[in-house]
């Protein structure tokens, strides 16, 4: 999933294609490629690496007024030729681009291969082209055969399909991945994002979820996925082209941060059963193999490392087994025990960290089982890995992150929920609340970024401290680190995050006027020491700005600030909707600072040396 781009009109249609895909760079990608009329048949040109290896193959090429194009962020399968989009049935009549994921895709390929299908790559969108040329050759046009072949598929998708027996459409449909339709003067457009369509149109229709699309040259006709028509007004669009690659945010980050619930049911799609199991496909462990692991390793850098932490208290709540993290950059050098039965996780945004991998090769010599928790497929920690789970929080572009670190913490969730299951640690009311609160998360984090206003104003008047304690106790400790390496990386604001109650061996000498305590204080069970502690700070002038769930009638009293979020079911699973408050928190202090956000001074995305 990443870019799609599509044209029809009277216009050299390759030269559009890859144009339009060239403003959706930014996105990131490990492939690309374009399905197009050549005349007399469809044709598909594809490559992994970037858009100028595609136009390279496609020079001298000629496409007659109709193409679709792709760049692909890895979901399924490794980077490669035949994994890379537009993906085609056995014959060839049909090309589909897809941005999304498709949650049964297993069941619905076991289902194809069972009727004679024959697959070409590793993918879930390829499943869509086939089930495509099912209803095609019952005889069905293709937008209903479309509408058909999307009936029984779960998951999220926009798709834009071509057919060879239909050069003069472009059908596309929408479930919860975007897609718009630019429409010009006796031609139109499709693509993933705004920015794509910008110096070819500003006037776009927006798809919403369920919609599916005929485009022609002179017209658009939308229906709904049973059949019924539907109208979309077209919408102008006023931003710059700048703005647009960032949805008409400032900033990547601020844009990332929004994109959380979307990116969080991303990761929990297909691994949350229907029936409220949890299910990972992708890992071939059996219940025996699993059940045989007495320790957990967790391995991880910097904000991977804080997630790792956040997994530790839930691992060992629910598991009743030991879990240690370790800074990837200390592993080696520490001596570490290495023990058998021993689980070693490694958790990277890149996939690519150096010291991260270093600590993995280790493992790996001393025989541990490697599981690897990475958003970049294909990346070197998923290769060198004996398992992998991939976050699908798709392209972060900010340096500081965000989205990864909350879709990293939403694995170590379902890992650690699935383990309880198979082991029997957890009693299952308490299981079922569990996952009855990953379910919600999404919606819930979406109430935590709600507080956007009020959080804007509270760095309004707090922007310009000298020092901000970050502090909790338990897990909001934990989740006081990363925002505490937040507002640290993009707002150089120093910072000191020791746990709440070491605050009188040390670190209170510091707190004088015009100093801040953020406090987070999820935990119910932990307020009353909590109050202790913020009164520490009130005592000596400091400023108070407290997190806390809406259930807390008791610390609200004696904060100068305070922003409340959603309790879960589950107050292990707290740290999905405390965290969006000081990514936001530490994004406006930053902004009102002045401060370069997307690409903080001394730092870099992927740390690919030790």
């Amino acid at each position: 999933m990443c870019g799609i781009t599509g044209y029809i009109g009277s216009r050299p249609a390759l030269e559009v294609a890859l144009d339009t895909l060239k403003r959706l760079e930014y996105r990131g990608y490990d492939s690309a490629g374009v399905a197009f009329w050549g005349g007399e048949k469809l044709q598909v040109m594809k490559r992994a690496g970037k858009i100028q290896q595609l136009s390279d193959l496609l020079n001298g090429v000629e496409a007659h007024g109709l193409a679709v194009s792709h760049t692909r962020w890895a979901t399924h399968g490794i980077p490669n030729d035949p994994n890379a989009h537009p993906h085609t049935d056995e014959q060839g009549c049909v090309a589909v681009v897809h941005n999304g994921i498709i949650e049964n895709y297993l069941e619905l390929k076991q289902e194809l291969l069972a009727r004679g299908h024959q697959f070409r790559s590793e993918t879930d969108t390829e499943v869509l082209a086939h089930l495509i040329e099912e209803q095609l050759a019952q005889g069905y046009a293709p937008e209903e055969a479309v509408r058909r072949a999307l009936q029984p598929v779960r998951g999220s998708y926009a798709i834009a399909v071509l057919f060879t027996d239909y050069p003069d459409r472009v059908v596309v449909a929408r479930n919860d991945s975007p897609l718009v339709i630019g429409l010009g003067d006796g031609e139109n457009f499709v693509a993933s994002d705004i920015p794509a369509l910008l110096p070819y149109t500003r006037r776009v229709i927006l798809l919403e979820n369920g919609d599916v699309g005929v485009v022609t040259r002179d017209a658009v006709r939308l229906t709904r996925l049973d059949g019924a028509s539907v109208e979309r007004p077209p919408v102008e669009i006023t931003w710059s082209a700048e703005a647009a690659e960032k949805g008409g945010h400032e900033h990547f980050m601020i844009k990332e941060i929004l994109e959380q619930p979307e990116a969080v049911r991303d990761t929990l799609r297909g691994r949350l059963k229907p029936n409220g199991g949890i299910q990972f496909p992708e890992l071939k462990l059996e219940v025996e193999d699993w059940q045989k692991f007495r320790r957990i390793l967790i391995v991880a850098c910097g904000t991977a490392y804080h997630a790792g932490l956040v997994g530790k208290h839930a691992l060992e709540r629910w598991l009743r087994r030991p879990v240690e993290v370790y800074y990837s950059s200390e592993f080696r050098y520490g001596d570490p025990i290495l023990q058998p039965n021993t689980l070693a996780v490694f958790i990277s945004q890149s996939g690519e960290t150096a010291d991260t991998l270093a600590a993995l090769r280790l493992c790996r010599e001393a025989g541990y089982t490697t599981l690897g928790i990475v958003n970049v497929v294909g990346s070197s920690i998923a290769r060198e890995c004996d398992h992998v789970i991939y976050t699908q929080a798709g392209p972060e572009i900010s340096v500081a992150s965000t989205k990864a670190y909350s879709t990293q913490v939403a694995v170590l969730y379902l890992l650690g929920l699935y383990l309880s299951a198979i082991n029997g640690t957890l009693p299952m009311q308490t299981y079922s609340e569990g996952v009855k609160g990953l379910m919600q998360m999404p919606s819930l984090i979406a109430r935590s970024l709600e507080t956007e206003p009020q959080v804007r104003q509270i760095a309004e008047q707090l922007h310009q401290t000298p020092l901000a304690f970050y502090l909790g106790r338990g897990v909001d400790a934990y989740v006081a680190m990363e925002g505490a390496l937040k507002i640290k990386e993009i707002a150089y604001v120093p910072t000191q995050e020791p746990p709440a109650g070491e605050m009188k061996h040390g670190p209170l000498a510091l707190v004088e006027p015009g100093v801040i305590a953020v406090f987070i204080a999820t935990q119910e069970r932990t307020r009353e020491k909590l109050l202790g502690n913020l009164k520490e700070i009130k005592a000596r002038q400091g400023t108070v700005f407290l997190v806390t769930t809406e259930d807390d009638h008791l610390l609200p009293q004696e904060a100068d600030y305070t922003v409340f979020v959603p309790k879960p079911p589950l107050e292990e699973l707290s740290p999905l909707v405390s965290i969006p408050v000081l990514q936001l928190f530490a994004y406006h202090v930053a902004r009102l600072r002045g401060c370069e956000i997307d690409q903080p001074r001394n730092l870099a995305k992927s740390v690919t040396v030790e």
